[in-house]
């Protein structure tokens, strides 16, 4: 009786143990079908829940919809900053971001600012520029040591800046925006282009001649063409030049396309040949983004850079197409907070006063009466 028990012990065991290598061996076939399948198609024949995990690049938080705005913070010019971020902060809905490009000596200031006023909800990075980059680059005049502005070379190296984005707007200091940026963003450039700008000749920019200096709209006017290295490129001295205080650059052309190197090349060579014009006109970073971007660059909309307010004390368009203005640009001596210059009281509006104390428009005063 006890010798039956265990045999039939064994026999149960022996079917338990067959069970259990049936169902393994089925989990294995299909473990099998699944490999299978997934390898002809991402997703097999398994419902989307059954995927255990995305791939990381669908499941970062990344907002597609970030407009980069890159714009510089010196010292002395800072109220023109806050007015310029504010009046495109008041005049979108866009998730804007700006990436503010400064020196060491003027971040505790900046931030003291933005985080006291109306201003302390904008998003911000603010990023420090080392003038070290420009060495055997620029020319500095011994006699008048502090006329190089570094940060007026930001522009050249947009990549540095925003490098997760595909494409970012450069605005000087001395604009005001009326109108929502994200329509400049969506500035459409052409295959291949690396940055949109508004050429000097277009409907909206008055044309006008510097004495002694040519024609300050086009190409002349920027570079020494008795020097063989200008000549060499075929470059037309009669070609529209464009503004290069507001743009839209594709950043991942720029970095194809190394725009950076390109446009150190070309201040190096400076340096060495002197190819800039020698009455030049305009701005010292305009020459070598005038060679890089010569018939390789797109435009944008002339209301969207209405410039040479500040190129004189004069009022140069009407109030109605001031009004109409997309973009408002205080290029030239006469800047809204330091001098008196056409317009000013547009641009008083978008200012916000320096909490610090430090910045004051009572200077536009006293800058009138040096002058005199």
């Amino acid at each position: 009786m006890t010798f039956r028990k265990v045999n039939i012990f064994i026999l149960v065991l022996a079917v338990l143990i067959f069970l259990l290598v049936l169902h393994h061996n089925i989990l294995g076939l299909s473990d099998l079908l699944k490999r299978e399948f997934s390898g002809a198609n991402p997703l097999g024949l398994q419902p989307v829940d059954f995927i255990p995990e995305l791939p990381i690049r669908l499941t970062q938080d990344q907002n597609d919809n970030e407009i980069p705005v890159v714009i510089t913070a010196s010292e002395d010019r800072l109220g023109g900053v806050i007015a310029a971020m504010n009046s495109i902060h008041q005049n979108t809905k866009s998730n804007v971001v700006f990436y503010i490009v400064t020196l060491n000596d003027t971040v505790e200031h900046l931030r003291s600012w933005l985080s006291q006023t109306s201003l302390k909800n904008v998003k911000y990075h603010l990023l420090d520029f080392d003038p070290h980059v420009l060495d055997g680059k620029v020319q500095v005049d011994s006699a008048v040591p502090d006329s190089l502005k570094p940060l007026t070379f930001a522009r050249f190296y947009m990549p540095n800046w925003v490098p997760n984005a595909e494409k970012a707007i450069y605005l000087d200091d001395d604009v005001i925006v009326q109108d929502d940026i994200l329509a400049l963003y969506n500035t459409l450039l052409q295959r291949g282009h690396a940055a949109a700008f508004s050429d000097d000749c277009d409907s909206t920019s008055n044309k006008f001649t510097a004495r002694g200096a040519g024609n300050q709209y086009n190409y002349i006017g920027f570079l020494d063409y008795k020097k063989e290295t200008i000549r060499k490129l075929s470059m037309k001295a009669s070609t529209c030049s464009f503004n290069p205080g507001v743009f839209v650059a594709n950043l991942t052309e720029w970095k194809l396309q190394n725009i950076t190197q390109q446009l150190e090349k070309w201040m190096a060579l400076n340096v060495v040949e002197g190819i800039y014009s020698r009455t030049l006109a305009g701005s010292i970073t305009a020459p070598p983004l005038l060679i890089v971007f010569y018939k390789q660059h797109s435009h944008i909309d002339p209301m969207w850079n209405v410039r040479h307010l500040g190129s004189s004390a004069g009022k140069r368009y009407s109030p109605q197409f001031v009004k109409a203005a997309r973009l408002l640009h205080w290029n030239g001596h006469f800047k809204p907070w330091g001098r008196t210059a056409s317009y000013a009281e547009v641009w008083e509006k978008w200012y916000i006063p320096d909490p610090t104390g430090k910045f004051s428009l009572i200077r536009r005063h006293t800058d009138i009466y040096e002058a005199k």
